[in-house]
């Protein structure tokens, strides 16, 4: 056979190896909450989901009230998943206890935390690597710029779309899909 046309049936199979261009349910990645257990993505099925990545000490940092507001208004069909990151200015150095303190009494936070993971780069957690790859999202490609950069997927798993961290969680480019 053609070298050319191997080259074109490997790409278009529905293989699931590497180089496929399949997407990947959102449902499957694997992500642990901020205690070190395992946070299940699939509980969350025919919800909105609002994925953001946090830092305790950064000028962003105030939209934690937001995001809360956010949560508490729309619990019934949202759920927001903070995602610590200390690769933004290392605005988020501390440890589960201290990022869970944080929350807890300057916010109030009731809305789940996973793990410190990496956002991009080399060591890029699965997750990010989903919300940013068009080749598993099926939607698009981006790029985590800074910290609080959001990420909204619908009650089907479907990346709707991201937000800069300049988007105020309760801004009406994300509340228009919840209402």
């Amino acid at each position: 056979m053609n070298p050319l046309k191997i080259f074109m049936a490997t790409l278009f199979s529905k293989s699931k190896a590497p180089y496929s261009m399949e997407k990947i349910a959102i449902y499957n990645v694997k992500i642990n909450n901020l205690n070190g257990k395992p946070l299940v993505l699939s509980d969350y099925k025919e919800k909105y989901i609002l994925f953001v990545n946090v830092a305790s000490k950064c000028g962003f940092t105030p939209q934690y009230k937001e995001l809360q507001e956010l949560y508490d208004t729309y619990k019934n069909k949202l759920v927001v998943v903070g995602v610590p990151c200390n690769q933004f200015g290392k605005q988020e150095p501390g440890n589960p206890e201290d990022i869970e303190s944080f929350c807890d009494v300057n916010y109030g936070v009731t809305f789940p935390i996973t793990e410190k993971i990496d956002v991009k780069g080399n060591h890029q957690h699965p997750l990010y690597s989903w919300l940013t790859q068009k080749r598993k999202n099926g939607r698009k490609d981006s790029n985590v710029k800074w910290n609080f950069q959001k990420y909204l997927v619908d009650p089907k798993g479907e990346l709707i779309d991201y937000y800069f961290s300049m988007t105020s969680p309760t801004s009406s480019k994300i509340t228009k899909h919840l209402n």
